[in-house]
C-alpha cells in the first residue's frame, strides 16, 4: 500500500508539474514541424534536425528530451522561380527584400516526415515513434496552407529504481524494475504561410487516455492521464534594412486543466547567416538564442533558458541544441524560403 502511494504520487508530480507531459522547446521557431505536423514538406528539400535539451541542469530527474525530425516533399519542384543563392557575394544579401517581391505561394504538393523522441522525467520516460502526412495549396497569389496529420505510438515506461522514498520500506515491496504501456500519439495541425507572415494552429495527443502502471506480483496499480495540449503560433516578419530582418513571434498553449501557456519570441538575422533571439515563458523565464548557416547543408543553433520560478533556486538554467541538415537543397538556399 505504501509503495502504491508513492508511486501515484511520482506519477501525479511528473504528470501535471509544469505541463510537461509533452516537452518544452525553446528553438520550435528553427523547427516548427516538432509541434504542427502541417509544415511536413514546406520546403523543396529535405529538412532533418536533430536536437538535445537538458533542462533545469542542477535538479535531480529534470527533463531531458532528444529527437530527431525529417520531413520533405514527396516530389520536388522543377519550376525554377528562384536563384540560387549559394554564392555570397561581399557587401550583398542574396535574400534582401528585392528577393521576396518575386515570392509566390505555393504549388500543390504532398509532404510527408518522421519523428523519433526520447523524453525522461524523473522515474518516467516516453519514447516516441510518429510518420507524418501533410498537404499543400496556394489559396492566394503570395499565400498558401497546409494541413497536416502524424499518427505514431509512445512507449511510457516508469524506472521504480529511481524511486526515492524519505522512509525507508522493506526492499521487497520497492521494486527495482521497469513498467511499460504503450499508447497511440496522434497530432493534427493547419498552417498558414506566405513571406511575410505565419499562423499555425495543432493539437497534440488528439486521444486522450488513462495511463497506469501495475506489478502483477504485487498487484500494484498507480494511474494518471494523458490529455490534448493545443498550440497555437504567429509570426511576423519585417525588414529593417537590406541586410537585417525582424522576426516576433508568439506561441500560446492549452492544456487543460493547466493555465493558459504563453511565449514571445524575437529573431534578428543578418542576411542569411546568421541570427540572434530572444525568449520570454510567461511566469516561467527568459531565454536567449544564437545560431549559424554554415553553409547551404548545415546550421546549428544554440538556446539557454534562465527561469525566474522558484526553481531557479535548484536549477542552473536549461541548454539546448539543434543542428540541421538540408538535404537535396537543389537551389543552394542557405536558410529556408517558408520557414525562417
Amino acid at each position: 500500500m505504501m509503495k502504491k502511494l508513492l508511486v501515484t504520487a511520482a506519477l501525479g508530480l511528473v504528470l501535471t508539474a509544469n505541463a510537461q507531459q509533452r516537452p518544452h522547446y525553446t528553438q520550435y521557431i528553427l523547427n516548427n514541424y516538432i509541434i504542427n505536423p502541417a509544415v511536413a514538406g514546406i520546403e523543396n528539400y529535405t529538412d532533418v534536425k536533430i536536437s538535445h535539451r537538458h533542462q533545469w541542469v542542477g535538479l535531480d530527474g529534470a527533463p531531458v528530451t532528444t529527437y530527431l525530425t525529417i520531413h520533405a516533399p514527396w516530389t520536388k519542384s522543377s519550376y525554377e522561380r528562384e536563384n540560387p543563392t549559394t554564392f555570397h557575394a561581399p557587401g550583398q544579401n542574396p535574400r534582401g527584400k528585392a528577393y521576396w517581391q518575386d515570392y509566390t505561394k505555393a504549388d500543390p504538393h504532398h509532404g510527408i516526415g518522421f519523428t523519433m523522441l526520447n523524453d525522461r522525467t524523473g522515474p518516467l520516460n516516453r519514447f516516441t515513434v510518429a510518420a507524418t502526412y501533410a498537404y499543400h495549396v496556394g489559396i492566394a497569389e503570395r499565400t498558401s496552407l497546409s494541413a497536416g496529420i502524424s499518427a505514431g505510438i509512445q512507449n511510457m515506461t516508469l524506472n521504480q529504481s529511481k524511486l526515492v522514498f524519505n522512509t525507508p520500506i522493506d526492499p521487497a515491496v520497492a521494486g527495482s524494475g521497469y513498467l511499460n504501456k504503450l499508447r497511440p500519439d496522434i497530432t493534427a495541425g493547419l498552417w498558414l504561410y506566405s513571406s511575410r507572415y505565419f499562423l499555425g494552429l495543432a493539437a497534440q495527443n488528439i486521444l486522450p487516455s488513462k495511463l497506469s502502471f501495475a506489478e502483477d506480483t504485487l498487484k500494484v496499480t498507480s494511474s494518471g492521464k494523458l490529455v490534448p495540449h493545443l498550440f497555437l503560433q504567429g509570426g511576423y516578419r519585417m525588414f529593417l534594412n537590406d541586410d537585417v530582418s525582424f522576426l516576433p513571434s508568439a506561441t500560446i498553449r492549452y492544456i487543460n486543466p493547466m493555465p493558459i501557456g504563453v511565449d514571445i519570441n524575437a529573431k534578428f538575422q543578418y542576411q542569411d547567416l546568421v541570427w540572434a533571439g530572444a525568449s520570454y515563458r510567461l511566469q516561467d523565464g527568459f531565454a536567449g538564442m544564437l545560431g549559424v548557416n554554415v553553409s547551404s547543408t548545415f546550421n546549428v543553433g544554440y538556446s539557454y533558458d534562465y527561469t525566474t520560478s522558484r526553481l531557479n533556486t535548484v536549477s542552473r538554467g536549461s541548454h539546448e541544441i539543434v543542428v540541421g541538415f538540408l538535404l537535396g537543397n537543389k537551389y543552394g538556399d542557405w536558410c529556408p524560403r517558408n520557414i525562417w
